[in-house]
C-alpha cells in the first residue's frame, strides 16, 4: 500500500493544521462516514508523532502516514490524495495496488 499526495493537497494540510517541516500527520480509520472501499468506515486525519507506519509519504516537508493496524481498511488499494480546487479541500481516492 502506498500513499500518493499531490503538492497542493500537502500545502493545504500544512496551512490548515499549522504544520512545520518535520511534523507528521496520520490518516486513521474511523467508524462512520462514507468510503468507496469500506462501507460504514472513513478516514480521519490527525497531527501526531510518527509511529510504526504501514505506509508513509513525505510532501512539503511533512510526513503523512497510516499505521500498520489500519492497513486492512485499504483492501489492496493505494491512497491517492488530491486537491479539489472547486471545494478548496483535499479529497481521498483509491487505486488498486500494482502487483
Amino acid at each position: 500500500m502506498k500513499i500518493k499526495m499531490n503538492d497542493d493537497a500537502a500545502k493545504w494540510y500544512k496551512d490548515e493544521l499549522h504544520l512545520d517541516a518535520g511534523d507528521s500527520v496520520r490518516f486513521f480509520v474511523r467508524y462512520g462516514g462514507s468510503s468507496t472501499i469500506q462501507k460504514g468506515f472513513s478516514l480521519g486525519v490527525v497531527q501526531e508523532n510518527k509511529e510504526e507506519a504501514g505506509a508513509s509519504a513525505e510532501a512539503c516537508g511533512i510526513e503523512f502516514f497510516v499505521s500498520e493496524q489500519d492497513l486492512w481498511y485499504f483492501d489492496g488499494n493505494d491512497l491517492l490524495i488530491k486537491f479539489d480546487e472547486d471545494n478548496n479541500e483535499p479529497v481521498f481516492d483509491y487505486e488498486k495496488t500494482a502487483d
